[in-house]
């Protein structure tokens, strides 16, 4: 039976950002240290995943939008929304290149010449990289080759190379990815820059992992995105590279590490002939310029000495905001409004917790939070706005989800570059972040409370008691739509049709290997009795055990269990 030929359509573009963020979180820290070019500021593998994180949350705005019954997004209304939503998110150079890359795609997705409404054929996608990879060229005032710009173009070529019998966007997409591979190798022979640092091109490394997770997108198979010959000493030359280099994966012409002092980025809302003039007066002021979008709004980035002139020419331009500028000297990031007042304070926690009771829990703890509610875990913007809000020179942030490392990591990454020390704790549930938080003393060395606080989550078991939705295959056997889940860190240990008696056989299984502190975190949907219930079986079998309970709200879970 012949084989039905893979498309493009709306749900796929909606997989693709999704894969293309997890990538970019397992490969961020890599990237971020083979950043050598064209400024050495180790962000390129963080901006691209925060680009990514806002094109992938503006695409599932879309499909929430339409909601239950009401039908089913476009193509063309996935691919603008992606587009949009990086544009707007995009960070550093290599964020804005991509963001012009995916604008360049979603053109051509949703204009109508990449097939019907519905989806996009082999011919359309190899469109697609082509127009994407000629306009990310056209947005940057000085291309150069050996950047992401040509890992690009190498992708449309290889693209365009496969033969028109394949109409299928699983070769198309198989084929760009290989053919950028292939080039991203080549970046340090075209750049003298990475040649010295031993490296490949951040940004087309980054580049290289998207397409993978397209490839994923279009066949359902994952592709092998692991670090090429020349990037597996990155880990080590990054520090020297970037001692001695002039980063993010960007355009600017070859050099060591003494041009302009400050990047300048803003959106603009402009017209077509204010973005020219723009262009040229930003050309005259510094390098690095990238301006992209169209419509109106444009993503404008560049590396200056005088801030202000920068900021002044996008205000005769048009209407500048989200203005951000950072001294790359000292990690100092302004954003355009008044400093606030008060005096900042040495230490703080900010925690993302699942509920309004465990938030008020944290808060009289002195934490910042940060709520997490069902199926809307916080994005990156969220955490860098609650490390901000804490307003101290420290923080030590709690994701209290495995789910968040990544999302938790760059937000840290971003706060550090605005000069905020952040200490990531990876805490994988919030009865973790309790034990963390318990122990907490803010007049400590910092390292020496991170130390303390670590070791506090990283003795406390996890379990939670959830009721299934659906029928399913677990660890523990076949579960139905209504069972009740009883999950041991993250894997199901008991199946039980009662929630108070499935709990208790989950504790009883916890305190096998021992323990001193139970902590239940109970949620409004729990019964009433379970607490008082479980209370009264762990002093009655176990003497030596103490028990806190807490209420936690609408968070999700009936019921959380830590042990000490």
């Amino acid at each position: 039976m012949a084989q039905v030929p893979q498309t493009l359509d709306a749900l796929a573009v909606r997989t693709w950002c999704g894969l293309a963020l997890r990538a970019l979180g397992r490969a961020r820290e890599e990237i971020d240290a083979i950043n050598v070019y064209p400024v050495a500021d180790g962000d390129t593998g963080t901006n691209l995943y925060l680009t990514v994180e806002s094109a992938a949350t503006a695409v599932e705005a879309v499909f929430a939008g339409y909601g239950t019954g009401a039908g089913e997004p476009t193509l063309a209304d996935a691919a603008r929304a992606m587009a949009h939503g990086a544009l707007i998110g995009a960070r550093g150079n290599s964020g804005t290149i991509l963001a012009q890359l995916l604008r360049g795609m979603a053109q051509v997705l949703a204009g109508g010449e990449a097939g019907d409404a519905s989806h996009c054929d082999g011919a359309g996608l190899r469109l697609a990289l082509r127009h994407a990879a000629d306009s990310a060229r056209r947005a940057v005032a000085h291309p150069v080759e050996g950047t992401v710009l040509t890992v690009a173009s190498a992708a449309a070529d290889a693209a365009a190379a496969v033969g028109t019998a394949e109409d299928d966007c699983g070769a198309i997409a198989r084929a760009a990815y290989e053919g950028a591979g292939l080039e991203l190798e080549r970046t340090p022979d075209r750049l003298a820059v990475l040649r010295r640092a031993g490296v490949v091109d951040a940004g087309g490394r980054g580049l290289v992992t998207v397409l993978g997770a397209l490839v994923e997108a279009c066949t359902g198979e994952a592709v092998n995105d692991t670090p090429r010959a020349r990037e597996t000493a990155a880990g080590a030359a990054g520090a020297h590279a970037r001692a001695a280099a002039g980063s993010d994966g960007g355009n600017c012409a070859d050099g060591p590490g003494d041009g302009p002092a400050y990047e300048v980025i803003y959106l603009l809302e402009a017209g077509d002939e204010a973005v020219t003039r723009l262009r040229a007066r930003l050309d005259t002021l510094g390098d690095s310029l990238v301006v992209v979008g169209g419509d109106g709004l444009w993503n404008v980035h560049v590396h200056v000495d005088d801030a202000g002139a920068a900021v002044e020419a996008g205000v005769e331009a048009g209407r500048p905001y989200r203005i951000r500028i950072t001294h790359f000297a000292a990690g100092d990031v302004h954003t355009g409004g008044e400093r606030p007042p008060r005096e900042r304070a040495q230490r703080a926690v900010v925690a993302v917790v699942p509920g309004e009771g465990l938030a008020g829990l944290y808060g009289e703890a002195g934490a910042t939070t940060v709520l997490a509610r069902p199926g809307e875990p916080p994005a990156s913007g969220e955490l860098v706005q609650a490390l901000r809000r804490a307003h101290a020179r420290e923080v030590v942030l709690l994701p209290n989800d495995a789910e968040l490392r990544h999302t938790a990591a760059a937000a840290a990454e971003q706060a550090r570059t605005e000069g905020i020390r952040v200490a990531l704790i990876p805490t994988r549930s919030a009865v973790q972040g309790i034990a963390a938080l318990a122990v907490h003393e803010p007049g400590r060395r910092f390292d020496e409370d991170v130390v303390q606080m670590t070791s506090a989550a990283g003795a406390t078991r996890y379990a939670e008691v959830i009721v299934a939705e659906r029928q399913s295959w677990t660890s523990a056997g076949i579960c139905q739509a209504g069972d009740v889940l009883g999950l041991i860190d993250g894997d199901v240990a008991v199946i039980g049709p009662d929630l108070t008696a499935t709990a208790e056989t989950l504790l009883d299984r916890m305190l096998r290997a021992g323990g001193e502190l139970v902590t239940l975190v109970v949620g409004d949907e729990a019964p009433e009795s379970v607490a008082t219930h479980l209370e009264s079986h762990v002093r009655e079998s176990y003497l030596a055990v103490d028990t806190l309970v807490y209420r936690g709200g609408r968070q999700g879970a009936p019921l959380l269990i830590g042990v000490e």
